[in-house]
């Protein structure tokens, strides 16, 4: 993204977690199994809305930052079986049994996934303290990884902004402001509170896979929105875009400001680019979120596929 930062400053620091030294699930520490039973207990079965994206060779990723593209290579064909005879079940077994085998090669931030803890810090630190050179080894942090994420599953909010404002998707680099949180949640007579997931809508999933105006220069939540998003108390945080929050940075200290604070302030973990299209046209803004990402050791993110059932 291009700077266009504003002086005034973010002032972010790393948060001491009240769940204690050796915390780190931080908000996630606010799913209580009565609300998810109670979330569970009201769920309409009838749908079953899928948050995901598709995994694909091209698909759009962070490759100018330096980042991999996704691939996927065979490792293992039928006719391929046959002829290495690498499992040494010769000819005929092999020519009986068609054996498929495949191998995939990503940046753990593609497609739609989940930011852990250990994404982001400030001054050296991540949330609760845990520190780069006490806790990052040669291949991985040891603390706050996306292997802790447990399960999610939980009352969740959609904040349409998009439709509030009544455009398919909000203009780049539009900053979403605390009243526009405040209007949605009038416009459609809900409340955030302690443990709820809460999901923004831009409209930027509309133009995916198209890269070109699916990513770059992203509408999302300016630092006040997610302050006061965290002030309720939710436990996770996500959007239909790359970052959550509004790109360029509007602070000169922080170029991406929501991520240390989301993430290494307010212990909330953040899934980009969902694809929110489905329950928008629905008119679908209180759901029950069921969720898990991949249990990668120490990784800093890890692809996940969001379930979303509406809430009677």
């Amino acid at each position: 993204m291009t700077a266009n930062i504003a002086e005034e400053k973010a002032g972010i620091k790393v948060a001491t977690s009240p769940y204690g030294a050796d915390d780190e699930l931080g908000a996630l520490n606010t799913l209580a199994l009565a609300a998810q039973a109670n979330a569970l207990g009201r769920v309409d079965t009838s749908k079953v809305y899928d948050l995901s994206v598709d995994y694909f060779v091209g698909m759009p990723s962070f490759q100018a930052a330096g980042d991999p593209s996704y691939q996927i290579f065979m490792s293992h064909t039928p006719d391929g079986t046959v002829v290495d005879n690498l499992n040494g079940a010769g000819d005929q077994v092999n020519q009986h049994v068609c054996y498929s085998g495949d191998v995939v090669f990503l940046y753990t931030h593609t497609g739609t996934h989940i930011d852990a803890l250990n994404h982001f810090g400030v001054d050296g630190a991540i949330y609760n303290g845990f520190t780069a050179k006490e806790h990052l080894g040669s291949r991985n942090w040891t603390k706050g990884g996306v292997d802790t994420i447990p399960p999610i599953i939980a009352r969740s909010v959609l904040l349409d902004i998009a439709k509030l404002k009544g455009v398919q998707c909000l203009e780049d680099s539009y900053a979403i402001t605390v009243a526009d949180i405040e209007d949605e949640l009038q416009r459609t007579g809900l409340t955030i509170g302690q443990g709820d997931v809460v999901f923004v809508r831009t409209g930027r999933m509309a133009f995916w896979p198209d890269g070109s105006k699916a990513l770059g220069n992203p509408p999302g939540l300016s630092l006040d929105a997610a302050r006061w998003l965290t002030a309720q108390g939710i436990s996770v945080i996500g959007a239909d875009q790359e970052c959550v929050e509004v790109g360029p940075s509007h602070h000169e200290d922080n170029w991406l400001p929501g991520h240390c604070h989301f993430l290494a302030e307010a212990g909330v973990p953040m899934i980009e680019l969902l694809n929110l299209e489905e329950l928008s046209a629905d008119d679908v803004n209180e759901f029950c979120v069921i969720a898990a990402p991949i249990r990668l050791k120490g990784a800093t993110g890890a692809p996940i596929r969001p379930m979303a059932l509406k809430l009677n």
